[in-house]
């Protein structure tokens, strides 16, 4: 395959398989591993999914990561929308996946379940209201790309930064799971929206502004308050 093709891609499978693991979890096997199975099924697919593909297009796979990193310096603007494009086709694919599968079952309804998607008030797990919700989806993904900035910094331990990401992502779905059932990425949102349909697609475009808000904040945190000019050049590899 062209090399200009192959980080797209890679980004696409990376999707696909965060989607699958984490959302397909929750609708398939969430009454029975609940809240810490989910958490950690997220954060499995980060870990095994940066291995893998991380050193093919440095392992995004979330458009609110990507323009993290295109604000932090750590990523070039002419393959932002390439990626972005790759990421949600990647987790619609998914999202198509698991319905299929959960269809297996008589009665299933993607609605009725609420098919893992994200949302606040009547739609989140707990019933918290739209501040809430948009106050914990920004400090989340700031603090995300925090992490991943530091971790993928070139004074950083070096091969550890996919495990470190994975465990983030797990912590941030024990955090917010009870209010929005943890967004942090556009991408992931948008699928299961798509499925749900109803409020979750009218809540939609809070799992857009607030993870990409969040990102850009957590950038501009991390490189004009805590990072070094010796990791500014470094790229975001997982």
């Amino acid at each position: 395959m062209n090399d200009e093709f192959r980080a797209p891609v890679a980004e696409l499978v990376g999707t696909f398989w965060l989607v699958l693991g984490g959302c397909g979890t929750a609708v398939l096997a969430g009454s029975v591993v609940g809240v810490y199975g989910i958490a950690m099924a997220f954060g499995l697919t980060v870990v095994t999914g940066a291995y893998a593909l991380g050193h093919i297009s440095g392992g995004h796979f979330n458009p609110a990561v990507t323009v993290g990193l295109l604000v932090g310096g750590r990523f070039e603007k002419e393959k932002a929308a390439y990626y972005i494009v790759a990421q949600f086709i990647g987790a619609i694919l998914a999202a198509v996946v698991i319905f299929a599968v959960a269809n297996g079952v008589d009665g299933f309804s993607a609605s009725e379940s609420g098919f893992a998607a994200n949302g606040y008030g009547d739609q989140s797990p707990d019933g918290y209201n739209l501040g809430s919700a948009l106050v914990i989806e920004v400090v989340l993904t700031a603090l995300f790309l925090v992490v991943i900035l530091g971790a993928t910094a070139k004074a950083a331990s070096p091969g550890f930064a996919g495990l470190a990401i994975g465990l983030c992502l797990t912590l941030i779905h024990l955090i917010s799971i009870p209010v929005t059932n943890t967004s942090v990425n556009p991408a992931r949102s948008t699928s299961q929206a798509i499925f749900a349909g109803g409020d979750y697609l009218a809540q939609l475009w809070l799992f857009w502004v607030a993870p990409i808000a969040g990102a850009a904040l957590g950038a501009l945190l991390y490189t004009t308050v805590i990072g070094g000019s010796d990791d500014a050049e470094t790229p975001a590899e997982t």
